[in-house]
């Protein structure tokens, strides 16, 4: 049983076999589900029955998730987690500019699903207050004010702008995030069209974080961003 008891969760979705399956499987882990077909009536569900979590696909007459996104941004911070299919990144970087957390491919495996609802509840649940000086986070000790980092007890050199980066995803750790994104909350909003910029730079802080070649704690995402998993 998961240990989440009594947590909301919305399922939208206008294929009733996909809500029928997540409400099921959802509720066996001990969720509060409730769903709706369509972002207008999540909307009015939400009214009445505010969900610590919302589960959405994309594609969907009338109001899309992009749009439900777009609007429960301007009211709520609670996570979003979007539903998509193979072959539309684009449509998932839009989702996640327009303030879904995370995303996961259709088909997907309940055991992933249920991952990234944990993961996402864990970081909505951490405490809401004004950045620390010093950021503790898995494997991570960053001392701001000092502009010093240390990984595994390990001191790591970095530039001002490999710092501001790592800074910025490890205050985002298990979230993925965009190249546009990162590139304006890092370098400004006249960057966002250089994604090839923040390849080198993120190319620069991997070969300084990590022990091996292969990736561990910057994670790509193919076609939409990076994820900082900052270890245990």
């Amino acid at each position: 049983m998961n240990t989440d008891i009594k947590r909301n969760i919305l399922v939208v979705d206008d294929e009733a076999q996909i809500t029928r399956v997540l409400k099921t499987s959802l509720s066996s882990q001990g969720y509060g589900i409730r769903t709706a077909a369509g972002g207008e009536e999540a909307l009015r569900l939400m009214k009445d029955w505010p969900p610590d979590l919302i589960v959405t696909d994309l594609r969907m007459p009338n109001m899309d998730g992009l749009e439900l996104c777009r609007h429960v941004r301007t009211q709520s911070r609670v996570p979003i987690i979007v539903l998509s299919v193979k072959g539309e990144e684009g449509t998932k970087v839009e989702a996640l500019d327009a303030g879904a957390d995370d995303y996961v491919t259709k088909p997907f495996s309940m055991a992933e699903l249920l991952a990234r609802i944990r993961a996402a509840l864990r970081r909505a649940s951490g405490p809401d207050s004004p950045p620390t000086p010093v950021l503790e986070v898995g494997d991570f000790r960053i001392d701001i004010p000092a502009r010093a980092v240390l990984v595994k007890a390990r001191e790591v050199h970095l530039t001002p702008k490999e710092f501001d980066l790592l800074v910025h995803m490890a205050r985002h750790a298990g979230k993925v995030l965009t190249h546009r994104a990162l590139l304006s909350a890092v370098w400004g909003a006249n960057s966002v069209e250089q994604p090839e910029y923040l390849r080198v730079f993120v190319g620069q802080l991997r070969k300084k974080l990590e022990a091996s070649n292969s990736p561990k704690y910057i994670v790509t995402e193919p076609w939409i961003g990076y994820r900082f998993e900052p270890g245990d």
